[in-house]
């Protein structure tokens, strides 16, 4: 199994990815829709930097989704969040599905 069948697929969210801080604040790329598994249940999880915090959600992506940290997501509700930590599960030649874990604050 190479990624998430595309059944689980049921939401689509718009990623735009966090290239940085520039002379007026977050700048960030072009917004994407990507489609994924949109599991809105609130948990506590580790940021990039280690520090624990509060998850709203966890969007399951296909594994080629470009969402580093400090990205901005619009969910299909219409509200904005910011990522957390993407999380990359490359099942490799294991029979599971490859994927981006994305976590959103």
């Amino acid at each position: 199994m190479t990624g998430l069948p595309a059944l689980v697929l049921q939401h689509t969210i718009t990623v735009e990815p966090y290239e940085g801080t520039g002379a007026y604040g977050h700048a960030y790329g072009q917004p994407t829709a990507v489609r994924c598994f949109l599991d809105e249940q609130t948990r506590t999880v580790r940021s990039a930097a280690g520090d624990q915090t509060t998850s709203s959600g966890t969007a399951y992506a296909p594994l080629a989704t470009v969402a580093p940290p400090l990205s901005r997501v619009t969910l299909p509700d219409g509200r904005t969040t910011v990522v957390i930590q993407a999380l990359r599960r490359d099942g490799g030649h294991l029979p599971v599905p490859s994927h981006l874990e994305i976590q959103l604050e």
